[in-house]
């Protein structure tokens, strides 16, 4: 499984109910963390405030705040909406999209 793939395990949420507390190993929180760094410097790149991104994209200040850190809290159509507003959704759309474990097992399956 990618990098990627868990990260994006992390933020699956339970059909909006309530879920119990995610317990994440500290070398994925790390790389939560980068991408919550890399979206505040696509941010920062187009000049757009946090204020300006967080209305556009439908939340609160704080909740970009959250997002920005990499926080496992933040429901993954914060993310979603954050990346559209930044025009990086297509980055978005490749998660889990390179399966090469899932289709190794696949062709297993299949001999």
């Amino acid at each position: 499984m990618s990098v990627i793939s868990r990260i994006f395990y992390i933020f699956v949420q339970n059909n909006g109910h309530s879920m119990k507390k995610q317990v994440i190993l500290p070398k994925f929180k790390n790389g939560l963390s980068q991408m919550g760094e890399n979206i505040k410097l696509a941010r920062k790149r187009r000049k757009l405030t946090a204020m300006q991104v967080a209305e556009r994209a439908g939340i609160s200040r704080s909740t970009l705040s959250l997002i920005e850190k990499g926080e496992t809290s933040v429901a993954m159509g914060a993310y979603f909406n954050v990346l559209r507003v930044l025009g990086l959704q297509d980055d978005f759309f490749k998660l889990a999209a390179d399966d090469e474990f899932g289709r190794k097992l696949q062709d297993i399956e299949l001999l």
